[in-house]
């Protein structure tokens, strides 16, 4: 298994001249984490509480903190505290990318996209494989709370009609949290939806038709694929590197090659890949678009649970020219059950209304009511980032596992946010038949196939990172571990 060979610097090698208390102290924090008593990802007690543990000093804490932190064993995380860091000597790389754009297909999965459906919502398997959010992360208490209460004194309004484009206090909510993706939303232009999926559709129906092709990232959520292929579109696949996203010179290619109608893109926690683009990819997305007359679709669905910070670039910040449609989301950080996403689709404003109208007239007054409540009292942004605090320790975790458990040759993003985790077999096409084995274990996982149309990613599976570790979960990843190699060696 090719690793990288650097790692921790042990602290005996480092610190013979250190006192003796913050000394004991930080070996003894090396210690539970060489043990494996403290995990990748985990927090660490805070500086006051280790003092009181330890009945040290804040300055002796502070002191093994920073030996630890500068061996490579812990990071420091803003406004958040300590935490384990993962080993890089478990660090595998990082999965290929396709060589080149396909061209135009439609999706052919339905069964195996309703085997994946099956195996991800039966209450018995252990959840790997849809990208749901675990309940028990969301703050179902304090929204039942607010549903409840928006009942009991606005029952009337609760139960109207809100007709397109939605509650306007919720789409004065959304359009107040723009600045922190970059945009200065109108409330306006803001057009809440029946979830992403909606907000997705609506968006490829206004920009193109039956026969038009879409270009996609590659891979790619099926999800997407499965609503341009239900509208009767194509769909090019471009190629999409686990780090640096979407080839934007074979984006241009393609473009002429094939008379791209419109572009599906996420530049945030990608869905599988995990990656976060920088600024500089954005703005040349944005910059080809106006150029090419191109509309972009932009997922931002993830864009929250981007890692350590509450803001984020998006393509939409760039855009002058008001061809990207902007996608968002609660689904991913207050609970899918909830069924509200939402849209800034610019110029295409009109043509989004005027399609969700014909459809579904609009999204449930009552969940808009509370959500527009709860935006609006503050407890949002302490719970995100929470939030994203635990889906990272969560990916560290799951990534030290795969790393230990997986033989030679797998290989694996490093998500820069969100729960989900890339993840390259070794021997070829083995997605679907660790797929199926792992259905007959109980362990659901999605096998890299249906992130493909030309079926390039035969040899990947994602993992969902959302379910907290437990003994079950290291079981069954030890499981999958043991079937890989089985599958490969045959």
């Amino acid at each position: 298994m090719e690793q990288v060979v650097s790692g921790p610097v042990p602290l005996d090698s480092r610190i013979r001249e250190m006192g003796p208390l913050y000394e004991r102290v930080a070996r003894s924090l090396e210690q539970q984490i060489r043990q494996g008593a403290l995990r990748a990802g985990e927090k660490l007690p805070s500086i006051r509480a280790l003092c009181r543990q330890r009945g040290v000093s804040v300055s002796t804490v502070l002191q093994a903190y920073v030996a630890l932190e500068s061996g490579g064993w812990i990071e420091a995380r803003t406004r958040s505290g300590f935490y384990v860091r993962s080993r890089p000597s478990l660090r595998l790389p990082e999965p290929d990318s396709p060589s080149s754009p396909g061209t135009p297909v439609e999706m052919g999965m339905a069964l195996l996209l309703r085997e994946l459906r099956e195996a991800a919502r039966h209450p018995l398997n252990v959840p790997l494989g849809a990208a749901t959010p675990p309940v028990e992360s969301m703050p179902c208490k304090a929204l039942a709370s607010i549903l409840s209460r928006v009942v009991r004194t606005a029952p009337v309004a609760a139960h109207r009609y809100t007709f397109t484009p939605g509650y306007e206090p919720l789409r004065r909510q959304i359009a107040r949290r723009s600045p922190e993706y970059g945009c200065n939303f109108h409330p306006a232009n803001v057009v809440i939806a029946n979830g992403a999926m909606e907000a997705l559709n609506l968006a490829l129906r206004a920009v193109a038709r039956a026969g038009d092709a879409i270009a996609v990232e590659s891979p790619v959520f099926y999800g997407a694929l499965e609503a341009i292929s239900s509208l009767g579109m194509r769909i090019v696949e471009i190629p999409t590197h686990a780090r640096r996203g979407m080839d934007l010179d074979e984006l241009d290619r393609a473009i002429t090659a094939h008379r791209v109608r419109a572009v599906c893109v996420s530049g945030n926690a990608q869905n599988p890949l995990g990656f976060v683009l920088p600024d500089s990819w954005k703005r040349d997305l944005a910059l080809l678009a106006a150029r090419r007359g191109v509309p972009v679709i932009e997922d931002d669905v993830y864009g929250d649970l981007v890692y350590g910070s509450a803001g984020r670039s998006t393509v939409k910040g760039f855009d002058t020219e008001g061809l990207v449609l902007y996608c968002g989301s609660f689904s991913k950080s207050l609970g899918p059950g909830l069924r509200i996403g939402w849209l800034e689709p610019g110029r295409y404003r009109a043509d989004v209304e005027r399609l969700q109208f014909t459809s579904t007239v609009g999204v449930a007054t009552l969940q808009q009511m509370a959500l527009a409540e709860y935006l609006a009292d503050g407890s949002h942004d302490r719970h995100l980032r929470r939030l994203r605090t635990r889906f990272q320790a969560n990916v560290e975790r799951y990534s030290e596992a795969v790393a230990a458990r997986f033989p030679p040759g797998t290989r694996m993003t490093r998500p820069a946010g969100g729960f989900l985790l890339w993840v390259q077999l070794p021997g070829g096409r083995l997605g679907i038949d660790l797929f199926g084995a792992a259905r007959e274990r109980s362990i659901s996982i999605a096998p890299g196939d249906v992130f493909s149309p030309g079926n390039r990613f035969a040899g990947c599976i994602r993992l969902s990172c959302g379910e907290a570790w437990s003994d079950r979960v290291e079981a069954a990843i030890q499981t999958l571990g043991r079937l890989c190699s089985n599958l490969a060696a045959a």
